[in-house]
Parts: structure tokens; sequence; C-alpha cells
């Protein structure tokens, strides 16, 4: 199966990039913020924004023990677990008033769920896909339960080995899932460009015959471009309103006029990858002219023999075609003629 259908739109190989807006914690808790976040999107371009349904409690659990502390060089390190969570989640209260926002201006909105009671949750708002976010990859029982209500999963694979990506998918289509797609993910906050490997999304779609896209979190919008030059149907980038206003997610999200410069060069990439061609294109023909072809580079008197000298292969293309060459040297001129005349059959002496 290799597309998907989320809401009204078709997604793979075949049709355009579908881009999402990642509201994530970028609302800093303040509901009008979303909403900014949202118009901001549809501005920019985006085809869909996808929320994070969970709290605090149902991502972790309140404890000071080292194992719950944040470490290994990421913009948290110290931070406590259900403390951060607590800061960045979205109040589920919001996200049915944020997907009516969203539907008023015509573009999707889903959500990753990361237990159970955010499925039932999401069932109630009747989101059109489930994302599987990547550190929830080894979570097979809520793949599962995300996939026994038949809609679309797009599965996020960052730190995947290939035999979890396996499992994962099959846990999926197993439960019911008839629609997966995967994305190419670094689950590094933010990620380098060096470590982003993006082959992989053409392997992906090899091994897997699903459609296969992009979960950012670089600086800038380089990736998400070279993503789509190779093959990837859906772009995830994280959005904020201003990287100066304070929030977990802020320091790798684009802020709106940079979404919409990545979103117009993924639609010109799309534009220049077009489809296997060879010969000239329409817009080729009028050049085709200034192709090199044999011209007479010297006044020649009837009889007198072409050669190296006084027959070359120039610019434009009004004269025999290159390969005759070595036919033509040799042989004599069948009339008087001129140099920078264009050498044609009837030139030559029979």
């Amino acid at each position: 199966m290799n597309r998907i259908q989320v809401g009204g739109r078709e997604i793979g190989a075949e049709h355009p990039t579908y881009i999402v807006a990642e509201l994530s914690a970028n609302h800093n808790q303040n509901f009008d913020q979303a909403v900014k976040i949202i118009h901001a999107a549809k501005e920019a371009g985006a085809d869909a924004v996808k929320l994070q349904t969970y709290t605090a409690d149902t991502i972790t659990i309140r404890s000071e023990r080292e194992e719950f502390r944040i470490g290994g060089g990421t913009l948290w390190d110290g931070r406590n677990l259900h403390e951060l969570y607590g800061e960045a989640y979205t109040p589920w209260e919001w996200q049915p008033k944020l997907k009516q926002v969203a539907g008023d201006l015509g573009i999707d909105l889903f959500s990753s769920p990361f237990d159970a009671t955010a499925v039932d949750f999401l069932e109630e708002m009747d989101v059109p896909a489930y994302k599987v976010a990547s550190f929830e990859l080894v979570d097979i029982p809520l793949i599962q339960k995300m996939a026994s209500t038949g809609k679309p999963l797009i599965i996020s694979t960052g730190m995947a080995t290939v035999e979890e990506i396996d499992e994962a998918v099959k846990a999926a289509r197993g439960s019911g899932a008839t629609q997966i797609a995967l994305l190419k993910c670094t689950s590094a906050y933010p990620a380098s460009p060096d470590d982003m490997n993006l082959r992989t999304i053409q392997e992906l779609a090899r091994r897997f015959d699903v459609p296969v896209g992009l979960s950012d979190h670089t600086r800038g919008i380089a990736v998400p471009v070279a993503a789509v030059a190779l093959g990837a149907c859906i772009i995830e980038k994280h959005l904020t309103l201003s990287r100066a206003l304070p929030g977990p997610d802020s320091a790798f999200s684009l802020e709106p006029q940079e979404f919409k410069a990545m979103v117009d060069a993924v639609r010109i990439a799309e534009r220049a990858l077009g489809k296997v061609h060879f010969g000239a294109s329409p817009l080729e023909l009028k050049s085709r002219i200034f192709r090199r072809s044999l011209f007479v580079v010297q006044d020649l008197k009837q009889g007198q023999p072409f050669n190296d000298d006084n027959v070359h292969s120039i610019r434009p293309g009004h004269g025999l075609h290159t390969r005759h060459l070595r036919e033509i040297l040799g042989k004599q001129a069948a009339r008087d003629i001129g140099k920078g005349t264009p050498l044609s059959w009837d030139l030559v002496a029979k």
C-alpha cells in the first residue's frame, strides 16, 4: 500500500507533499496563541496541524529518582520529566476547539496520543489520522489500540532499528491498520543535518512499501527540501509564532515566514522533480539551434578539399551533424563557399 488518505488528501509518490505543522508546546499554555499558530500554519501553506494528546500523568509519573531526570545533551537537561510534560502538554479541553478552528480554515488536525485514554478521547473528536511518536514506536499495545480504530497511522521512526520498525508495522497491520506511513526522524532536539541520513527514506519505502516522509527537528529548511527530492511525501516541522517566545520547543521551530519559505521551496522541488524525460523540453526547443554543427570557416573555391582547417564543429546548429565530420574530410567543395556557411550535403561534390 504505497499511499494513504488523510481527510480528503491522497498522500503518496504521485501526489503533492503533505505538509504538517507541529504545534507541540509552542502555545505556552495560551489558547489564543495556539489559535494564532493554526492560522499561521494555514497562511504558510500547511496541509495539517498536529497536536500531542497527553498529560504529565498519562505519559510518565511524578518521581524524583534519577531515572526521571533528563540528561544526554538535550535542550532540557536537568529537568524532571513530569515537570517538563506538565509545562508542555496541550490541555485536552482545547483540542476539540482547535480542531474546529482548523476545520473552518480548511486544514486537517490530528494528534499523537500517548496512552489508550488519549486514543479514546481523539476518537470522540473524530480525528482523521493518528501519529505515532518516535518514542512510542516501541509501545506495541498503544500502536494496536490506534490501529484498531481503522484510521491511517503515521509512524515516526527516530532511534528505531529495522527490526523495531518491522515489529511496529506488523502490530499495526495485525490490528486492522490498512493505511500506514513512516517518517524518517532523528530524535535530537535540535538535530544536526550531519545526522539525518535522508537516504533512509528510499530504503524505508523499499522495505515496507508504504509512503515515507520526514519528521524534521533541524534548524532551517534545507533538510525538508532535500527529503522531498529523495521521495518524502510527508513533511512535519514545528511551527512557532516567534523563537523569542519561551517554550521547550522554540529553539528548533520555524517562524511563520520561514515555514512559508519551506512550503514554497518544497513546491518548487516537486515541480522540478517532474518525470523521467529525455530530449528537449518545450522551453529547450528554442535552444536546440545553438548546439554544435559543421560549418565552413574559411572561403573555399569549387573543387578545394575539405580539411581540419576549413571545416569545424562549432555553434550554432544550422549545419550537418558533427557525426559526419570524418566522412566529409578529404571530399571537395561542389562550388565556391563563403566563410561562415553551414555545411550541407549539396555543398559536397559527389
